[in-house]
């Protein structure tokens, strides 16, 4: 019990406060469960608790521009479409296409890793061939013979927007897009002779990087930071795995033998180069540094080998 005036705690058989010295029969004692000290504490410490789950609530709020910022209501139409751009991210990014003359014509088709779901994307009589994918999944370009020479087309993975890029009587072929999207390398025989071409995904500012008279070059791979291209050259009568800038500046041949070395591609961290060669007496996967150095047969195989890549 405690003395109503002055809070002072009151023994049981106490007749006057030892706090205030007024009888306690005057005081009107009161009972508690806790004394004023515990009381306080108790508050102390549900103040605190409160401004923990309030820190909890707020924290993944508050951006990196350290600013509150309230939480946002999704509603049902704004969920749906979150949900179908992550099914069509899923449905784009994890597809293979290919080339079949299943329906008497040579074709691009799609299909997922697991191989279901395959379908034709194009549908001409001529030949269409030799397609890659852009980083996102969202395009597709391919060679195609459809104007009476190779040219090169692009269209949405949904068979939609297909558009002839390249345009030009001379035979264009080996499309590569750029890590980013923006660029795809090509060679192209409007010279005269095969050289790597670069041009925006819409076609335009096409650009002979190559400038070589004297060789057929083909087979243009992006390095995944888009700054160099690896490309095949047959200057000296045979092919040969060379490199150079995306804008075509120091050109370097990279292997050096009798043998036809070709297909490069390089690795997802840009530090390896694989490419095909018959130095062995028949094609065989090798591999080797971006400067050239340490080339090695990978496949040691009798039967042929060719047009390596890597997965991502």
């Amino acid at each position: 019990m405690y003395c109503t005036n002055c809070g002072k705690k009151v023994e049981l058989g106490e007749r006057f406060c030892s706090g205030c010295g007024k009888p306690v029969e005057e005081s009107e004692v009161r009972k508690k469960t806790f004394s004023p000290k515990a009381l306080k504490s108790i508050i102390i410490i549900g103040v605190v608790l409160v401004a923990i789950i309030v820190l909890v609530a707020v924290l993944p709020r508050i951006r990196t521009t350290g600013v509150y910022s309230s939480p946002e209501v999704v509603t049902e139409e704004a969920a749906e479409e979150e949900a179908e751009e992550i099914l069509e991210e899923t449905t784009t990014k994890g597809k293979i296409a290919f080339t079949s003359d299943r329906d008497g014509s040579a074709e691009i088709y799609i299909m997922n890793i697991d191989g279901s779901e395959q379908r034709r994307l194009t549908d001409n009589p001529a030949w269409d061939w030799d397609s890659s994918f852009s980083p996102d999944g969202s395009k597709i370009a391919f060679e195609t013979y459809r104007d009476g020479n190779s040219e090169i087309y692009i269209k949405n993975t949904d068979g939609s927007g297909q558009v002839n890029l390249t345009n030009n009587p001379a035979d264009d072929w080996d499309p590569s897009f750029s890590p980013d999207g923006s660029k795809i390398a090509f060679a192209s025989w409007r010279d005269g002779n095969g050289e790597i071409y670069i041009m925006n995904i819409d076609g335009s500012e096409q650009i002979n990087l190559t400038n070589n008279p004297a060789a057929d070059d083909s087979s243009p791979s992006f390095s995944p930071d888009g700054s160099k291209i690896a490309f095949e050259s047959d200057y000296g009568r045979n092919d040969e795995i060379y490199i150079m800038n995306v804008d075509g500046s120091e050109q370097k041949r990279l292997t050096n033998n009798q043998a036809d070395d070709w297909w490069p591609c390089f690795s997802p961290d840009g530090s390896k180069i694989a490419f095909s060669s018959n130095r062995d007496g028949n094609y065989e996967i090798y591999i080797m540094n971006i400067d050239g150095s340490e080339q090695v047969n990978l496949t040691n195989n009798p039967a042929a080998d060719t047009f390596p890549f890597f997965s991502h």
